[in-house]
């Protein structure tokens, strides 16, 4: 049998591993939203220009040659 002082440090241990996993997720979480604003933008700036009526929008980028 655990003494009281021992199951508040065992709480104590479980309240931090799941502070430090929702703060993991959290952060995971925060990533993929910049990651994803990012790629909506760039869509977003591509349609924009397409919707204009350019054709030049995404150049193609041909290595030089040597």
């Amino acid at each position: 049998m655990k003494s009281p002082s021992e199951q508040r440090d065992d709480e104590a241990d479980q309240r931090r591993t799941a502070a430090l996993i929702g703060l993991i997720i959290i952060l995971a979480l925060a990533i993929a939203g910049v990651v994803l604003v990012k790629a909506l933008r760039e869509r977003s700036r591509l349609e924009d220009c397409l919707m204009s009526g350019r054709t030049n929008c995404a150049p193609i980028e041909v290595p030089a040659r040597r």
